[in-house]
Formats: C-alpha cells, sequence, structure tokens
C-alpha cells in the first residue's frame, strides 16, 4: 500500500495528465493548492513512485506519466470505492422521444454514450443463443415486389427488400409464412436452420405447389442474415485524442472495428459489474494502448448484454466508470418495462 503522501502525489499526477496529455513535473505538483510539500519532496517522492513502478519517465520532458500499474491502483483504491450511484435518464427519454423498436434504443444509447465521453462506446445486444424468433412477415409493394419482416423476442425488428418471380405465386408465399411462424416462433435464431431443415422443409413441401422456387426465395428473404447484435458509437472519436494523432498508430484499431466478429470477441463473457481493463491487460494486440471497461445489462429475465467504452489508457476513468454504472442499471430496469409491455 502507498503512503498518503505518496498516494496524494500520484493522484495528483494521474489526474493532471488526464486533463492535459503531458508529462507532469515537481514544480507544477508544488504550486497546486490541496499540495503542501515542497518541489524538492515531491521529487522524491515521484523517484520512489516511479521506482515502485507507479509512474514513467518521459525521453522528451523530466515529468512523470502515470504508468499502466498506476492507472491500475488509481482505479482500485482512488476511483472504485467513491463511485455514487447516479441516473443519466438516457433511455428513458430515448423511449419518450418515441423509439420503441430495441435496436433503435440500444443504438442511440451508443451514440449518446460515445458523445458524453469522446471515446468509442460499444453495446452488444443479447446473446444469439437468448434471442428468439417472435414472427415472420411478408408485406407486398407491388405485385412483383414485398417486404420479409422479421421479428425477435427482444423487439429486434429486421426488414429486407426482395423481388417476386412471375413463377412464384403470393398464395404460395403466404402458406409458407403461415407454416413457419406456426412451428419456428420460440425457437432460438442459432437453431432456425436445423429446424428450418429437418422439421419444417418436409411440411412445406407438402402443403405448397412450386415449393423449390417460393423457399429458396423465402428463405434468402428471412434467414441467410442473422440481426444485427452490435452498436457502436464514435469510431472516429480516437482521432481527436493526442496519443492517436499518427493515424499509423491506430490503423489496427480501425482494422479490427470493422471485422465484427472480432469486436464481439472482445466483449463476449463480460461478467456482472463493472470490468476495467487498461493497456497490455487486454488480450487484443489492436488496443494494447488502450483502457477497456465494460459493463453488463440485463434484457428480461436471463439474456444478458453488454456495454463497453475504448479509449486512451489516460481515460477519464472516475467519470466513465460512473456514467457506465448509471447506464447499465438504467437500461436493465428500462428495458425489463419495455421487454414485459411487449410481451
Amino acid at each position: 500500500m502507498l503512503t498518503d503522501r505518496q498516494l496524494l502525489i500520484l493522484q495528483v499526477i494521474i489526474d493532471d495528465f488526464i486533463e492535459t496529455a503531458h508529462p507532469v513535473g515537481s514544480r507544477a505538483i508544488s504550486k497546486k493548492e490541496e499540495i503542501p510539500y515542497s518541489a524538492a519532496t515531491i521529487r522524491n517522492v515521484m523517484a520512489d513512485l516511479e521506482d515502485m513502478g507507479y509512474l514513467e519517465k518521459t525521453h522528451s520532458s523530466s515529468g512523470r506519466v502515470p504508468s499502466e500499474k498506476g492507472y491500475r491502483y488509481y482505479v482500485d483504491q482512488v476511483i472504485a470505492p467513491t463511485i455514487q450511484e447516479s441516473n443519466l435518464n438516457v433511455v428513458k427519454h430515448i423511449i419518450q422521444d418515441g423509439f420503441v423498436e430495441f435496436e433503435t434504443l440500444v443504438q442511440k444509447s451508443a451514440e449518446i454514450l460515445s458523445d458524453l465521453t469522446t471515446y468509442t462506446s460499444i453495446i452488444l445486444g443479447p446473446e444469439i443463443y437468448e434471442t428468439k424468433l417472435k414472427q415472420l412477415q411478408i408485406v407486398p409493394l407491388t405485385q412483383h415486389t414485398a417486404v420479409a419482416i422479421l421479428i425477435t423476442d427482444t423487439g429486434h425488428v429486421e426488414h429486407r427488400s426482395f423481388s417476386i418471380p412471375d413463377a412464384i405465386q403470393s398464395s404460395d408465399l403466404e402458406k409458407m409464412v403461415n407454416i413457419l411462424n406456426e412451428r419456428l416462433k420460440g425457437v432460438s435464431l442459432i437453431h432456425l436452420p436445423d429446424v428450418l431443415n429437418n422439421e419444417v422443409v418436409s411440411l412445406m413441401r407438402k402443403y405448397v405447389n412450386d415449393f423449390e422456387k417460393s423457399y429458396e426465395y423465402l428463405k434468402s428473404a428471412f434467414f441467410d442474415e442473422q440481426p444485427a447484435k452490435l452498436y457502436i458509437g464514435g469510431k472516429s472519436n480516437m482521432l481527436m485524442q493526442p496519443e492517436f494523432k499518427d493515424v499509423e498508430k491506430i490503423r489496427s484499431f480501425y482494422s479490427m472495428m470493422e471485422n465484427e466478429h472480432e469486436v464481439i470477441n472482445l466483449l463476449k463473457n463480460t461478467q456482472n459489474g463493472i470490468k476495467v481493463k487498461i493497456g497490455h491487460e487486454n488480450n487484443v494486440d489492436a488496443i494494447k494502448d488502450f483502457s477497456l471497461i465494460t459493463a453488463s445489462y440485463q434484457l428480461g429475465d436471463e439474456q444478458m448484454g453488454t456495454i463497453a467504452l475504448l479509449g486512451p489508457t489516460r481515460m477519464e476513468y472516475r467519470k466513465v466508470i460512473t456514467l457506465l454504472n448509471a447506464l447499465s442499471n438504467e437500461m436493465t430496469e428500462a428495458l425489463y418495462l419495455w421487454y414485459k409491455s411487449n410481451g
């Protein structure tokens, strides 16, 4: 454990570096009102903190910057015990503004979170293993075009336009949709292909005249793509951070953000509560210079999603942890009410 003097100096250095992104020197610290020590005393304390691995000296300045170990101590010993419960009312306002589809609500939450922090926000919807089909619909637009609509129990609405060849009868499509709704309602999305091929195809072949053509079109309309469940806000915010003005430094970050599976794997298996990974605590090379803070939220009784913020290790940890803590609680409460009211 650090002494009170060491902890105070470490906290002042981290707070100052978070705000300015410039190395902090002993003279600058000694001029602060809350510091009762001389510059010489502060230099000795800073040297001790550097020896213990909490501070690092840069090549271009006589000042010090926090190390990953210093940030870790700061998060665990300074911030965590002081985080207060707060209420952002972000989700409440979104619902009141009339955004009632689940994916719209979560996308708006991601955008607001990135705006509030100037970092990159990521929200992962409930695991696809838990998401179930609620309803399928086909809405004719013209004689030869229609919209296929897929609705899940999480409220996700996926819609795609498709053309209807002359050889396909609209009555056949209607029969197939009725059969699909009867047999697939409540089936997990991940299991839809198996149930479709093993239990439903033979039934449709029995009742639909031109089954082969109709089935291929219906399958491409509804089942070729899984509903989206990843929502990202503020990817370009990283370019606003002094550490990443050199685009080459964050090329791998942008490459990772373009790969949905990599981002999902980054957030999978998130535990309840706030989790902070600093720099090299992250297992993914693309974010070794970043801090990743995650929190979970619940949708219904069992389905869990993840809220995350990615930023530089020089992150405003107190603000970010407070926001994530508040938003996860708010989303859990508001989405429970939404989930209940939508069946």
